[in-house]
């Protein structure tokens, strides 16, 4: 059955794809997206690539014909669209232009009034940096993905000399995919092997490092195929469900064989087996649930990456005790008889740690407490000190190409956080009011914030308008040019525009959409910026333009991202909160205790609030891989408690004592507890190997707290344990423990059939 359904899902596995598209990164309904989507419905998609370097004499003759090769060559990029390309060549030299336009383009004011309209956009402050824009073609009628187009004019700047560096917000997005992406296996692999590794080292047996990695796959392949069949999408943190899947399956397989290879010493195979199962299968289950429990509470982000990864790593979270049930027993029971499990390395020497770490927790509970207290004190002071982190260029490693080239754009071209604010205007060229536009455009430019930042660039559609006038003509100048022609002197609107349209094609149908009535203001502010900075700027925009334009919005990738990012530390707490209250109903329903439920999250919840505030004392933002670590870190933690109060309570419901509960807790469980949680570690510090820097926090992270959790449960729990009442409280009952041995029997006897 276990082969058939796994062969049945193999194809609709291998169609999961990863979803690239920059809408995958929202919630269908966020009001920021819906106007990003509404501004490319009017304005054609505002989708660049920004292509820049340094020239001596960006304005010579010969300067300007290098940058019309160049950027012929980047526009003959299949998915460029090549009539709206914009660089310095086709600015000052318009091939387009006759008559009258070409006259005026070779006098000096009209190249001066030009190059002014085109700086940080075209060229840079410093007169020598020199920038091609090229914009993207719709990915629906692209003839290749837009990952493609990225490499390719990548290829083409790292050609040129001197060598161009490419940016742009599709940039960003495409690389996150890309790192993504390219984690996704890597990782997988990298974690896959180490902890295979570790399991040989431990147990110097091939069998238990050749059943969790059955288990994976089969885990890995079951959960794809299901997303696929469900209609869901990999995210852009999907490049952890590799890893994630690894080190949970090889958590529940370790304990599974530390219990099993105890019970082998005294029992015959099937004995052991039927036994472990028995022993282990209720608080596998309840495992299970509280690991799903802590990513199903990622579904209240409002991100949609983190909930899609939530849906994918709570469906797989819920089928390795499944798989585990199903692949084990053969596993198991079929081979040579004495190929069983040999004791762990070190067995003797951890459980001698163990035993006195146990007895120093009994016998100084208060050290203890008092410990906890003031390191839980010094986190909750480290959670006033957190910052959101909304700079999207610090989600790569420094050394990569995208960092290099935002800090280019950044000190030469005014950044590359391009955006926009939108409003209602009349459908008639004639009817609009060019005054007001022109005053908010002046009052955008002089906007300021308290520190001094503003917009690096203004451009709106009275800049072309002005174009002609602005023109500071000598008199011999205007001599010619009004002989030319005579009515230039009392240019019309009508003939403004038309001039415009000459010397700026593209800008007309870029900024004003007279069909829907709809007029836009270009923006560029610097990216590497704080994120109260941006927000401020943000709003400060909105305010201003609103006095002019009642309905006027932000909008573009950089709000995009900006509120996205801004929003994940309230979706910590809140996704916090909703796992602690499900892992306690769990603990409360499955020990039937509600002081055992309420005492089984203090040690897990405690090490995260140190972890957490640590970040605050250590300056790490939150980011979209730190947002999830808290409701992430206390499913896993919590695993622990659930097995140690199942060792613990099994013992005082013999009639042991509390010391001798808790020796016999550390000796049983906190052996299999150990070597998972080094197991856990890790794996999650693989995730250091990653590309994308949220990644990277939340491996380390993780780790962190899941340390913290484990020392938790070994040395604060025994103390907490003195004070409750548990005569009353059962471990999982008869009942249940006799319904799963009829289980186990029945798949006993099908794997040795």
């Amino acid at each position: 059955m276990t082969l058939a359904l796994t062969l049945a899902l193999w194809g609709p596995a291998g169609r999961l794809k990863l979803d690239e598209s920059i809408e995958s990164l929202y919630d269908d309904q966020d009001p920021m997206l819906i106007a990003y989507q509404r501004s490319k419905a009017e304005f054609g998609g505002d989708e660049f690539l920004l292509v820049a370097y340094e020239a001596e004499n960006p304005t010579s003759q010969a300067e300007l014909n290098r940058i019309r090769a160049f950027s012929d060559e980047l526009s003959q990029v299949p998915g460029v669209r090549p009539e709206s390309t914009q660089d310095l060549w086709r600015t000052l030299r318009n091939p387009r232009a006759t008559g009258i336009v070409r006259v005026a383009l070779r006098l000096p004011a009209t190249e001066r009034a030009l190059l002014e309209l085109s700086e940080h956009l075209l060229i840079g402050e410093d007169g020598k940096t020199v920038c091609v824009i090229l914009r993207l073609e719709d990915q629906a009628k692209s003839p290749v993905s837009l990952r493609e187009t990225i490499r390719q004019v990548r290829a083409l700047a790292d050609a040129h000399d001197p060598p161009a560096f490419v940016a742009g917000e599709p940039v960003q997005i495409q690389d996150m995919f890309r790192y993504v992406d390219q984690d996704s296996w890597k990782l997988g692999i990298a974690s896959s092997v180490l902890m295979m590794g570790v399991i040989l080292f431990f147990f110097r047996n091939l069998r238990w490092v050749l059943l969790p990695v059955l288990i994976i796959q089969a885990t890995l392949l079951w959960t794809c195929g299901l997303l696929q069949l469900s209609g869901i999408k990999l995210s852009m943190v999907s490049s952890m469900l590799t890893s994630l899947i690894t080190v949970i399956a090889i958590a529940s397989t370790m304990h599974i064989t530390v219990i099993y290879r105890e019970r082998r010493e005294t029992q015959d195979r099937f004995a052991a087996f039927r036994s472990t199962f028995a022993y282990l299968a209720v608080p596998m289950i309840w495992v299970s649930v509280t690991t799903a429990i802590g990513f199903a509470s990622l579904m209240t982000s409002g991100a949609t990456p983190v909930r899609s990864f939530s849906v994918m790593m709570a469906l797989g979270s819920m089928l390795v005790p499944v798989l585990c049930l199903l692949i084990l027993p053969g596993g198991m029971l079929i081979g040579r008889i004495h190929s069983d499990v040999r004791p762990p390395v070190g067995e003797k020497f951890l459980s001698a740690q163990l035993q006195r770490t146990s007895t120093w927790a009994i016998n100084h509970p208060w050290k203890v407490i008092l410990g906890t207290v003031l390191l839980t004190l010094f986190g909750c002071a480290g959670l006033l000190k957190l910052r959101v982190e909304t700079d999207f260029s610090k989600n790569f490693r420094k050394s990569s190409p995208i960092v290099a080239a935002i800090e280019f754009f950044e000190s030469r071209m005014g950044g590359v956080g391009t955006w926009e604010v939108s409003f209602s205007v009349p459908k008639e060229f004639s009817e609009l009011p060019l005054d007001k536009i022109r005053d908010l455009t002046d009052e955008l430019r002089d906007l300021k914030l308290p520190d001094g930042t503003g917009l690096t660039k203004v451009v709106s559609l009275v800049d072309g308008i002005d174009l002609v006038p602005r023109i500071p003509l000598s008199e011999e100048e205007k001599r010619g040019l009004f002989r030319a022609i005579p009515r230039f002197r009392d240019a019309l609107l009508e003939e403004r525009r038309d001039m415009m349209q000459h010397l700026q094609p593209e800008m007309e149908p870029s900024l004003y959409n007279a069909e829907k009535g709809r007029m836009r203001i270009v923006l560029r502010a610097l990216e590497q910026q704080p994120a109260e900075t941006k927000l401020q700027l943000i709003q400060k925009v909105e305010e201003t333009a609103t006095r002019y334009f009642p309905d006027a919005e932000a909008s573009g990738l950089y709000v995009l991202l900006t509120y996205m990012i801004s929003s994940l530390l309230g979706d910590q707490v809140e996704s916090f909160l909703y796992s602690s209250i499900g892992i306690l109903l769990c603990m409360t329903i499955a020990f039937r205790s509600l002081s055992i439920g309420l005492i089984s999250l203090i040690p897990n919840i405690l090490p995260l609030i140190l972890v957490i505030g640590g970040m605050g004392w250590v300056d790490v933002p939150v980011n979209i891989g730190t947002a999830m670590i808290a409701s992430v870190s206390i499913g896993l933690t919590v695993d622990t408690t659930i097995l140690y109060l199942t060792d613990y309570l099994t013992a005082r419901r013999e009639g042991a004592d509390h010391l001798t509960a808790v020796h016999r807790a550390h000796g049983g469980t906190g052996m299999a507890v150990l070597l998972a949680n080094i197991s856990l570690i890790i794996g999650f510090s693989i995730l250091s190997l990653s590309n994308f820097v949220p990644m990277i926090y939340f491996g380390v992270l993780v780790s962190i707290a899941m340390f913290g959790g484990l020392l938790g449960n070994l040395l604060l729990l025994p103390g907490l344990l003195r004070w409750i009442n548990v005569a009353g409280p059962q471990p999982p009952d008869s009942t249940e423990t006799s319904a799963a041995m009829d289980a186990v029997d029945g798949v006993g006897q099908l794997a040795g059939e």
